[in-house]
């Protein structure tokens, strides 16, 4: 959990240590800490496919400091935000599904009607749309745009149309499933969605390396 947790604010700093190193002229230094995070995982993983993939990622980013610093260093959401995509968008398909969303809910609240897994594969559709989007932002932020923009869009900004995303998702489906019985009966609150979210989603995740 501590580990997560670290890892975790490691990556929500990103933006700003980068732009931190830009400026002290370390640009470097974060991408060779994050190559460091991924042969340590390609060291400790037990399956051989997880090993390469880490391993492979961990010598791209020595690399690119080498040869490319400053793209380099700016790259690296982009993967996140392509991952992020893969991983909810891979659960839309018949042969991996139930979605993504459906999953999480159902993990935290069993008896959630089943009338409500179109909405559940929707939302899932959204939310990876929405990754793919980001993906393409910050790649372009990354090789065109100047710093100051690049951070405030993967530091600020995409934080912010969550937060959006969430809310309006939340009074849509008030408004959507007005009877308060299917409501209760297992759509959760943006502060249970999270909290199943937490709770549950390496859960998930675990489960879906399996298929």
């Amino acid at each position: 959990m501590l580990k997560g947790i670290l890892l975790g604010g490691l990556f929500l700093s990103y933006p700003f240590l980068i732009y931190k190193g830009m400026e002290s002229g370390l640009n470097w230094l974060v991408p060779v800490i994050f190559s460091g995070i991924f042969l340590y995982r390609a060291w400790h993983s037990q399956e051989l496919s997880a090993r390469i993939e880490n391993g492979l990622f961990a010598i791209a980013l020595l690399a690119g400091t080498i040869y490319m610093q400053t793209i380099t260093a700016k790259i690296l959401p982009v993967f996140v935000q392509l991952m992020l995509m893969v991983f909810f968008g891979r659960t839309l398909f018949k042969d991996k599904g139930p979605p993504l969303i459906e999953r999480i809910v159902r993990l935290q609240f069993p008896e959630t009607p089943t009338t409500l897994n179109r909405y559940c594969w929707q939302l899932t559709l959204v939310w990876t749309a929405f990754f793919a989007v980001n993906a393409l932002v910050c790649g372009a932020l990354a090789i065109w745009g100047s710093s100051f923009w690049w951070v405030l869009y993967n530091g600020v900004v995409i934080y912010a149309i969550m937060v959006v995303l969430v809310i309006g998702e939340y009074v849509y489906r008030r408004i959507r499933f007005a009877d308060l019985s299917v409501l209760h009966q297992g759509i959760p609150d943006p502060k249970a969605t999270v909290k199943a979210m937490i709770i549950n989603g390496r859960k998930v995740f675990l489960e879906m390396k399996e298929r």
